[in-house]
């Protein structure tokens, strides 16, 4: 069950608690990786890619997990949590003007892998974090078009009424 369907199905505590579990397995998978393989600097980026991978692709669910946002959370939390939390404030942001859940995901996964690259000036990890962004944007690509057809859920209402009820 991912964080959204806690939410809808459980309430707001346990939605919290899945989402800051699944960010957990990322970051604990990136840090992991960076002990073990020190040598490796390009250690945490691969494990972090894979946790998000897991965690849509779960091989004790018949590869049928979650849309992996949250894990995707963790990955970059792990790998700079400046751009975290800068990823964060823009989705939010852009979330609250555009009045649609979908570009949480679609702004973090388009400028991460930017920003990583731009400050690691590597292709590998361009090339790692653009495998992580753009099964994000594949995953939460349906609520991009229900939200162009006028069937998606509209932002402000979700946050009235299920957050602050």
């Amino acid at each position: 069950m991912g964080a959204t369907n806690a939410l809808l199905l459980l309430g707001k505590g346990y939605g919290a608690a899945v989402m800051l579990l699944d960010m957990a397995k990322a970051v604990l998978a990136v840090r992991l990786a960076e002990l073990l393989f020190p040598s490796l600097a390009l250690a945490g980026y691969i494990a972090g890619c894979t946790a998000v991978f897991g965690h849509v692709f779960p091989l004790y669910m018949k590869f049928k997990g979650g849309r992996g946002l949250a894990s995707f959370g963790g990955f970059v939390l792990a790998v700079d949590w400046k751009v975290f939390l800068m990823l964060l404030v823009l989705g939010l942001i852009l979330m609250i003007v555009v009045n649609y859940s979908f570009v949480m995901p679609f702004s973090a996964a388009f400028f991460f892998p930017i920003l990583e690259v731009l400050k690691t000036k590597s292709v590998s990890v361009c090339l790692i974090t653009l495998a992580a962004s753009v099964l994000i944007i594949m995953k939460h690509w349906v609520n991009a078009v229900k939200a162009k057809e006028g069937n998606d859920f509209k932002i402000r209402d979700f946050i009235k009424d299920k957050i602050f009820s």
